[in-house]
């Protein structure tokens, strides 16, 4: 539909309001002048092997013991990489939204008399890096490293970036070496998609970890923690690389795991060196002056630039979902729903898209006309002023009186895009609605742990809204984990203490259809429902961009927010 624009285009403002902004560790010149050092130093190496390097927009390397943090970055670069879930995401198509497929498990089905158990076929003759065997016992292990607490491999650190994806798995059983059994909480037909979260790390290999931690570590969970921190050091996944080299806040090197199962997916790199790098101009500088292969989110006024140098960017159309997600607590300003839908008219999507090359798309809500979930909504998100003013007016504000909101931001981090300048750019464009708009600027990793924690907890620092992006992959990272009362903090996502018993009625049509159309028709009404409550802010639909040398073949961009380095080739 097209928008009702006012004549006045809104223009992003060169400061803004921050209550907090932590400066991060290290200085990303600093390390792109680091890096350029070690890659000289080892020129020689370089010439005879093939290695990428990749700038990434994390301000730290993502965690390497099995499950990621800093996001879906973290699953991007440390998980799918060197580990392998039961199941994967197709990422091998650039035309066709990602599917789920079989990985370590070959087929799974749930019980047709008990809906809460759900039978896995492991794939045979699956070695892990350390040379030990994947199987039914190794299943158990890493459900246990999560869910048991009184497991002796329990551990707590990554529990939150699990256990939110997945809220309803409660236990694993072996039924032979590559038979298991995982049991739910309640019939959950989301199950397979949730386990492409659950990385498959090598319990053999953490044994041996666990015996040569020094007895003087008599404590049982300390001796644990001691055991994954060495573990993180040198893991052992099932993956298509190994980790050969790991140095926090500055590099992580990856080699060929020329072993791997899957001989479509065993690569042809010889190595992977992955850069954390959170500003978007030193990205850009280091891509331009030849010390990184790979630069997630280059700054937008330097594109032209970069295609002028021969380097491709590549961006794909794909579920990434870039809002403000908000507070229903008490005393939340956005409580009244005449304020919510304000907010959604009167951001100037178009100027935004301008301000970052093109590299965005209009969202309609979390998932767009056309879509099986789309459902019709009845309230339409576009850029009409005078609509929004109308709702502010309605609910008691004007630009004598504006409504304070204060938004809990990053600087940069996993899918977040361009964050200042679009937060910068939203909050211009609201005050016209009479919104005043302030910023708590934190570290992207803080950020999201805070996300867990809710806007009851002290970590959201008065903040009455989040802006975190997400992937809308799926029923459960689209829309479940925010609007269910079951989702609220620490379980999963539901940040705002969104819900009411209508919603979660949906969200349990939608759960326990186990056939492929009544699940859409359900999820279509809980979308429509969504939408019209307007619980987030949707500002922008992110696709993906990443600037790649030409040298890089083979590149897939898929509508994922993941992408496959497995199958990648080099020059």
């Amino acid at each position: 539909m097209p928008s009702t624009r006012n004549s006045q285009k809104v223009v992003p403002m060169n400061t803004v309001r921050l209550s907090q902004h932590r400066p991060l560790a290290r200085s990303p010149v600093a390390l792109a002048l680091a890096t350029a050092l070690s890659l000289a130093a080892g020129s020689a190496a370089l010439a005879q092997e093939k290695v990428l390097r990749i700038a990434m927009t994390a301000a730290d390397i993502p965690r390497t013991l099995g499950q990621p943090d800093q996001g879906f970055e973290g699953n991007r670069f440390t998980g799918i990489p060197i580990y392998d879930a039961l199941s994967q995401w197709d990422l091998s198509k650039a035309s066709a939204p990602s599917v789920v497929v079989p990985g370590l498990a070959l087929s799974w089905a749930v019980n047709d008399k008990d809906k809460t158990k759900w039978v896995f076929k492991l794939r045979p003759d699956v070695k892990f890096h350390d040379g030990s065997a994947f199987n039914a016992d190794a299943v158990v292990w890493n459900v246990a490293k999560v869910l048991d607490k009184e497991a002796a491999h329990f551990d707590p650190s990554q529990v939150g970036v699990t256990a939110s994806r997945m809220p309803t798995l409660r236990s694993a059983r072996k039924i032979d070496d590559l038979t298991v059994e995982l049991t739910t909480s309640e019939p959950d037909a989301f199950l397979p998609i949730n386990l492409t979260n659950l990385f498959m790390a090598s319990p053999a290999h953490w044994e041996a970890k666990f015996k040569a931690v020094p007895a003087s570590v008599t404590a049982a969970a300390d001796r644990s923690k001691a055991a994954w921190t060495a573990f993180a050091a040198d893991p052992s996944g099932s993956g298509p690389f190994k980790v050969l080299r790991f140095v926090a806040r500055e590099r992580l090197e990856l080699g060929a795991n020329k072993a791997y199962w899957d001989a479509k997916r065993t690569p042809k790199i010889d190595k992977v060196v992955m850069l954390p790098m959170p500003e978007a101009n030193a990205r850009t500088a280091a891509l331009l002056g030849g010390q990184v292969d790979w630069i997630e989110a280059p700054a937008p006024d330097a594109m032209p630039q970069i295609t002028q140098r021969g380097f491709k960017i590549y961006s794909n159309a794909q579920p990434h979902v870039w809002p403000w997600q908000l507070s229903f607590a008490e005393g939340s300003p956005w409580l009244d729903k005449r304020v919510r839908q304000a907010a959604n008219l009167c951001i100037d999507r178009s100027g935004m898209k301008q301000l970052l090359g093109g590299m965005m798309a209009e969202p309609k809500g979390t998932v767009e006309p056309g879509h099986p979930w789309w459902g019709n909504p009845k309230f339409d998100i576009r850029y009409d002023v005078k609509a929004a003013q109308a709702l502010m007016t309605q609910a008691g504000y004007s630009a004598a009186k504006p409504i304070k909101v204060k938004v809990q931001i990053s600087a940069s981090g996993s899918g977040q895009m361009q964050p200042l300048p679009m937060n910068e750019f939203a909050q211009q464009s609201l005050k016209q609605c009479y919104f005043d708009v302030q910023f708590d600027v934190i570290e992207w990793n803080t950020l999201f742990t805070n996300w867990r924690k809710g806007a009851k907890d002290p970590s959201a620092n008065g903040a009455n809204a989040v802006n975190i992006s997400f992937a809308a992959m799926d029923p459960f990272f689209a829309m479940v984990r925010f609007v269910s009362t079951k989702a609220f903090p620490p379980v999963s996502n539901n940040w705002g203490y969104y819900g009411n018993a209508e919603v979660d009625k949906l969200v349990a049509d939608a759960r326990t259809a186990f056939d492929e159309k009544p699940r859409d028709a359900a999820l279509a009404k809980l979308h429509a429902h969504i939408v019209e409550d307007a619980p987030f802010v949707w500002i922008a639909h992110d696709v993906g961009p990443r600037a790649i040398s030409a040298k890089v073949k083979n590149v897939v961009q898929p509508k994922s927010w993941f992408i496959d380095i497995a199958t990648m080739t080099m020059d």
